[in-house]
């Protein structure tokens, strides 16, 4: 074993940990994609807290197989993600081999690849990225992979078919009645919930991490209804076109008045505002309510 497969065996190791994985095939995952192949060349930007991008000194593959963000668009604000966080939301998928998940926001393909990974030969992953120089990129980085197809498309409104899980990469102001269409019975979907937008000053990466201004949110789709509970809190960048500027109002509302944590159902039937409504919009609601039994 080569001395950057042992450091890549490690980091997997520590990502395992940091995100209290239960998936073995996903610390495999870790362990086999090369991250250095899906951020550009070096030496590159990372983020570590609220000190803003720092430079690492030169461009040694070693130096990103921690848990750290690395830069990949920082003009934009647009990085690789921390490894620890998106594990955490793709262990909540439970995705199994021979499933079809849905990664929406792919960027340049890293997590996709670890999606890959997961599913095997016989299941099949839908990147889907709206950025045609990243869509491309992520074409590239991801050629090895039979079973991914990249899409250059608005995440929100392509059709990728049923699906057993799906990844929202980005934050978003609401659920698309898309990804809740095409969810399997039993399948999930975890949605970055974030009221804040960035406007691209550098300023927003201090206030998105110091506030958390957002939750990822599990879906689990049931024969009758959707189930909801909160995985964790985030200030994860924004999805382009998954924000609406009066929803923003509401769920920033919401997340003020607290108890995000209380949540228990999506709903989609048509009903008034009630006191067990935490985020209520026009065509959804996320409910202290039960989901139907």
């Amino acid at each position: 074993m080569s001395d950057l497969n042992r450091i890549r065996a490690r980091f997997a190791e520590e990502v395992g940990k940091v995100a209290q994985v239960r998936s073995e095939a996903m610390i495999r995952a870790f362990a086999r994609v090369p991250r250095e192949k899906f951020i550009g060349p070096g030496p590159w930007l990372t983020f570590e807290g609220t000190g803003g991008w720092e430079s690492l000194p030169d461009a040694n593959p070693e130096r990103i197989y921690r848990n750290i963000t690395v830069g990949i668009d920082t003009a934009r604000m647009i990085n690789n993600g921390q490894p620890g966080f998106l594990a955490q939301l793709i262990d909540a998928l439970e995705v199994g081999e021979g499933r079809h998940v849905v990664h929406v926001g792919c960027g340049m393909g890293y997590y996709s690849a670890i999606l890959a990974e997961i599913v095997g030969a016989e299941g099949f992953v839908t990147a889907i990225e709206i950025d045609p120089v990243f869509a491309e990129r992520a074409r590239v980085n991801l050629a090895r992979y039979s079973q991914i197809r990249v899409v250059e498309a608005d995440g929100g409104t392509h059709d990728p078919g049923n699906a057993d899980a799906i990844l929202v990469n980005a934050g978003v102001t609401h659920p698309q009645p898309m990804w809740l269409d095409r969810l399997r019975v039993g399948g999930r979907l975890v949605l970055p919930l974030t009221a804040i937008r960035p406007e691209g000053a550098p300023a927003w990466v201090t206030r998105i991490v110091r506030d958390h201004a957002g939750a990822a949110i599990l879906i689990t789709r049931g024969e009758r209804g959707y189930a909801a509970r909160m995985l964790t809190r985030t200030g994860i960048g924004p999805l382009v076109g998954g924000r609406d500027a009066y929803l923003q109002s509401v769920l920033k509302d919401a997340f003020a008045k607290g108890e995000v944590e209380g949540i228990r159902s999506l709903r989609r039937d048509s009903h008034a505002p009630d006191a067990h409504c935490w985020y209520h919009g026009p065509t959804f609601c996320f409910s202290r309510l039960p989901p139907p039994g």
